[in-house]
Parts: C-alpha cells; structure tokens; sequence
C-alpha cells in the first residue's frame, strides 16, 4: 500500500475474528467486492461513498483498501500514559492510493469504523499544516502540530515512541471527535 494509513485503537479485548464478523457485513452494504486476503486481511473498494458521509464520491482513482491487524498494538517503547490503560487491540486501514479522494475517503472510513467499534484514531505521525517554505525544525513543527489540535474539538493525546535511529517523536491518537472536526478542516490530510 502506497497511500495513507492510519491505526484504529481498541481498549476492549476483542478477537479479530469478532471485528470481522462485526465489520464485513457492513462493509458489504457499500463496498465490493469485500474479500479476504491470504493474511487474513480485509480488501475492499468503496462502491457508495454516501454510506461514510461523502454523497459526491467518485469511486474511479479511490482505493482499494486494506484492513488488518496491527500486530504492533501495544508496543512496549510507546509511552500510553494519557490514556487510563495501554490499548489491547490495534487495526490498520490504509488505502492504496494517495492523492485528496483517498485521503478524504480513507478518514470518512475511519471515523465511520472507529465510531463502530469504539476505537481511538491513531493518525501515524505528527498532525501539522505546513506550506512549502516552513520551517521543517522538530521544535516548530512540534509548535505548529500542538497549535493545530489544540485549534480543534473533541480529544487527541501525543504518544511518545523509539524512531529507528535510537531518538524518542511522537504520534497523535485521538477520539471520533477530534477526527470529524479534522476532516473538516479545510488543510485535513491524513499520513502517507
């Protein structure tokens, strides 16, 4: 997958197999073909855009997309001191495509999935607005991200992990609040 991705966070212990048995059949209303991958992944393509909140959606150039288990929730360098307990499922939703109907899509999925299963948003990175000639410093950008959701309802929490080089960054994870306020925002994107 070459477009954006994004977690979905559960707090509840539930089995995959539950979530699909929860999520197929609704997919199904508006998505085909709805199948399930030799890992056991879901791949879709959205037929009715109307079913996540987008009534003017051409489907051609969206997609497809993939949902499947994050095998990485709970990661024990990840620092989930904001929330009352360490999430204890994780799913990933990432569309194979980039490009604004794919980024639009894939957060209309979302907030619809998350509100389904009463799940926190992991965005995968850092939430800022920047136009070309920003300072791209960690510092500013940190100043510019807290600005931004501190700009926006509903609730989002910066969780701390390891990067591959040793050095502690942080990810944004937040309520279906604070996703259905992001997308519509008019700088929303989502992380590539």
């Amino acid at each position: 997958m070459s477009g954006p991705t994004v977690g979905l966070w559960l707090f509840e212990p539930i089995g995959f197999g539950e979530i699909l048995t929860e999520v197929v059949p609704w997919l199904e209303r508006f998505c085909e073909p709805v199948e399930t991958t030799a890992s056991g992944a879901l791949d879709f393509r959205v037929r009715d855009g109307a079913a996540v909140g987008l009534p003017a959606m051409d489907p051609d150039g969206v997609g497809p997309f993939l949902l499947a288990r994050d095998e990485e929730v709970a990661a024990p360098d990840e620092d989930y001191s904001a929330f009352s307990r360490p999430p204890v499922r994780g799913l990933v939703l990432c569309a194979a495509c980039s490009g604004p109907a794919n980024h639009l899509l894939l957060g209309h999925l979302t907030r619809a999935l998350a509100e389904r299963l009463g799940a926190w948003i992991d965005f995968d990175g850092l939430l800022t607005c920047t136009t070309p000639g920003d300072d791209t410093d960690e510092e500013a950008l940190l100043v510019r991200a807290r600005a931004l959701t501190a700009s926006l309802p509903g609730r989002v929490e910066e969780v701390w992990y390891d990067t591959w080089g040793g050095e502690r960054w942080l990810r944004h994870v937040g309520d279906v609040e604070f996703l259905a306020a992001w997308l519509r925002h008019p700088a929303f994107h989502l992380i590539k």
